[in-house]
Formats: C-alpha cells, sequence, structure tokens
C-alpha cells in the first residue's frame, strides 16, 4: 500500500484511503463476528463455560446451510461468510478460497503485509473494542508514514549537501583558474605596455614588415595571420598619422544650410533665419547641409583632423567625386548610398555609415576630434581618434574612383584641424 509508492504524500486522499481499507476489512469480519456473538450469547444463557473447541461444537449446531441442511464447517474467504462443504463441491463457493472454521476461529490474524499490522479478533469483541482497534491502526499507519517522511527527508538533506560540497568545490577549482589566467593577463599586457613605450614609431613597423616576411616564408594559418596582422596594420597606420594632408572645403560645394570661414576650414549649421541663397552651381548640395575639400585623392597615404567638440550631429569620411548633389534622395546623402563612406554622431551616438548600414561604436566619452587615414595602395580607410590614438573603425574597399574628404553638419560647427 503505502510503500509502494516512492513519494508518500500525508494529505487529504490518504485518509480516505485509509478509512476505505479498514472498512473492507471490517466487512471482511462481520459474519465471523455475528457468528461469535451468538456463541457468546447462548453460552451467557446457559451458563456454559467450555473451551474454545466447545464454542465451536455450539456454533455448529446453532447454524445450518440454509441451502443444503448441512453443517456450517467451513469459512469462504470470497465471499466472507460461512459456508458446508457441498457449497465449496457444487455450490456457489466452488472454487473460492476457504478455510476450515476450526482453524479460523481459534485465531482470526489479518495481517497487512504492507504495514505489518496484526489484529486479533476474538469472539467476544465489543464496539468500543472495535473502535480501539480502528485507532491503533490509524495510529500505527500514521507513524508509519512519518518514519517514510523522516527517512524522506533525511535522504533529501544528504543529497544537498553533497551537491553544495560539489558546488563548493567547482568554484574553488574556477577561482583557482581565474586567478591563474588572470596573472598571465596582467603579465602579457605589462610587456606590451614596455614593449610600445620602449619603441619609436619606426621601430613598430620595421617589427611589422619583419613579421610579415616570417609569414611568407612559413606556413601559418590564414586567420591567425589576418588577426595578428589587423593590429600590428593599424599601430603603423597610426605612426603616419601626425604627418597631416593640407585639405579645404571647396566653396562651391557648401550647402545653402552651411556658411563657411573665410580660411575655408570651418563649416557652421546656419539657423534658418540666416540663410541665404547661393549662386546655382551643379557641384554644390542644394538640399543635405554636406561639402567636399580637395584635392582628391587617389594614390599615397594621406591623413587629416576635423574638430568637432562642439557639434551634436556631425559626420566625417570621404566619398566619390561622382555623388549626386540634388535632391533629398539617398543619393545625395552621405553615408546611405555606395559612393561615400562616413563616421556619424547624433543624439549622442556613433557609428559607422555606408550605403544604408549603421555599425555602432562604443567609445569611453564623447570625441573632441576625429582622425582619418587613407592609404590608397592598401585600399585601406581607418578612422581614429587623436586624442587617445585608438581604433575607431577600419574600412577596406577596392576604390574605382578618386575620392575627396566629406563632412556634413547639422549642429554648430566642424573644423579642418593644420
Amino acid at each position: 500500500m503505502l510503500q509502494e509508492q516512492s513519494s508518500p504524500k500525508f494529505n487529504k486522499s490518504f485518509f480516505f484511503f485509509l478509512k476505505k481499507n479498514l472498512i473492507s476489512d471490517l466487512r471482511t469480519l462481520q459474519p465471523l463476528y455475528k457468528h461469535f456473538r451468538v456463541i457468546h450469547l447462548r453460552q451467557k444463557s446457559e451458563n456454559h463455560v467450555g473451551s474454545g473447541a466447545d464454542s465451536i461444537s455450539a456454533s455448529v449446531e446453532a447454524k445450518l446451510c440454509p441451502v443444503h441442511e448441512r453443517e456450517l464447517q467451513l469459512y469462504c474467504s470470497t465471499e466472507g461468510r460461512l459456508t458446508c462443504s457441498k457449497c465449496v463441491s457444487d455450490g456457489s463457493c466452488q472454487g473460492h478460497t476457504v478455510t476450515e472454521l476450526v482453524t479460523r476461529a481459534t485465531v482470526v490474524k489479518v495481517s497487512d503485509s504492507q504495514l505489518g499490522f496484526n489484529f486479533r479478533y476474538v469472539s467476544n469483541v465489543t464496539p468500543q473494542e472495535e473502535e480501539t482497534f480502528a485507532r491503533e491502526r490509524v495510529l500505527a499507519q500514521v507513524n508509519v508514514v512519518r518514519d517514510a517522511l523522516e527517512e524522506e527527508e533525511q535522504r533529501l538533506l544528504e543529497a544537498i549537501q553533497r551537491e553544495e560540497e560539489r558546488v563548493e568545490q567547482c568554484l574553488l577549482t574556477q577561482r583557482a583558474h581565474w586567478t591563474h589566467t588572470l596573472e598571465k593577463l596582467t603579465h602579457t599586457r605589462t610587456s606590451l605596455v614596455h614593449t610600445l613605450t620602449h619603441s619609436t614609431d619606426t621601430m613598430i613597423v620595421v617589427m611589422y614588415c619583419n613579421i610579415l616576411k616570417h609569414w611568407h616564408s612559413t606556413s601559418l594559418t590564414f586567420n591567425f595571420k589576418f588577426s595578428c596582422s589587423e593590429h600590428l596594420l593599424n599601430i603603423s597606420f597610426l605612426s603616419l598619422a601626425h604627418r597631416l594632408t593640407t585639405l579645404h572645403f571647396e566653396a562651391q560645394t557648401v550647402s545653402p544650410l552651411l556658411s563657411l570661414s573665410n580660411d575655408q576650414c570651418t563649416l557652421t549649421f546656419l539657423p534658418k533665419r540666416q540663410r541665404q541663397s547661393p549662386p546655382y552651381d551643379l557641384a554644390r548640395f542644394d538640399t543635405w547641409p554636406n561639402a567636399l575639400c580637395s584635392p582628391a585623392m587617389s594614390s599615397g597615404t594621406h591623413s587629416w583632423v576635423l574638430d568637432v567638440g562642439t557639434s551634436a550631429a556631425f559626420k566625417v569620411g570621404v566619398c566619390y567625386s561622382s555623388i549626386e548633389r540634388k535632391g533629398s534622395g539617398n543619393a545625395a546623402r552621405l553615408g546611405y548610398n555606395t559612393k561615400s563612406w562616413v563616421l556619424s554622431h547624433y543624439e549622442g551616438d556613433l557609428s559607422f555609415c555606408h550605403d544604408g548600414c549603421n555599425v555602432g561604436i562604443t567609445v569611453a566619452k564623447k570625441l573632441k576630434q576625429v582622425g582619418l587615414l587613407l592609404d590608397w595602395p592598401s585600399q585601406t580607410l581607418l578612422f581614429y581618434d587623436p586624442e587617445s590614438m585608438s581604433v575607431l573603425h577600419v574600412v577596406r574597399h577596392a576604390f574605382s574612383e578618386p575620392l575627396l574628404a566629406a563632412c556634413a553638419v547639422a549642429d554648430q560647427s566642424v573644423s579642418i584641424v593644420h
């Protein structure tokens, strides 16, 4: 009954089950109880005192089978009543489980193999004794359930303790592993800082060239080569960034939304009431606040820096000279066509834009200046922060036309730094 369940639960359904089991057992013993009650009353009236065997004889004389009029000497466990030998052989109890009445009446032992309870019913059982037996049985079953719950609780506590020990051991192992890894990273960082601090730009470029020669003469994997050369190439580019190219904005390209300074190095976004209509020019952007620089770049290495500290909305980059200048479509909008590559800053967000695709860039603080470096032989365009000399974004593209430095301003001003 209870032991067959893997996880006993002490709830309301258990008491219904217990009550049903008790009623079934009592109904099984009810015929015997009535039979022995008759014997008891008869013996009391006749003042007859005898042994258990005499009581059995009296019961046999008092009761006969109503069908075959034979002595009731057997007990049918299947139907729960007294029966005769004729009923067992040819009658209604044929094939049933029967027991001799002498054996059954001497001691009726109800054995519950699941709970291990033994109850003895004697001939003079009273209602008070029945209640006592039922109460003892319920208490015994409750004790069994309680013991089972305590065992289950102990098992779960042991399992939890084992799991806590395992997790604690794993945490200790991971902590030791990460401590060792952190020490290695710290050592590597210190070594790199020492190398960069005590090496000139020329030495770094020479080291890069030597590594490239070594790659050409060995069979290193492509991914490793690309990953290493990526960082070294950026370093070599930045070592050339201090040699700035002299640029200035072309007046005929400046949008009516902007004003150009006398030295042609500063663009300022104009409020609506201050705008004027400049002379018509095919090279002028008439809708977007754009302007282009000269000279065009189609060879060598070029570097320039723009001061953007006061502007909250700007674009800086390069474009083909064939970019559309008229209209409000994307063809004339920097970063939204195939002919322009720009770094855009708007509403605090920094991103790289080309052909309508934006790539977000995270920086620690707002940029005061933006540097650009174009290396035509390697077809590489690099955006960097001149203050920290950190690379913001790198573009590698097979440029098919000469490039012009481009700029768009929608707030305050942007200036070329010489």
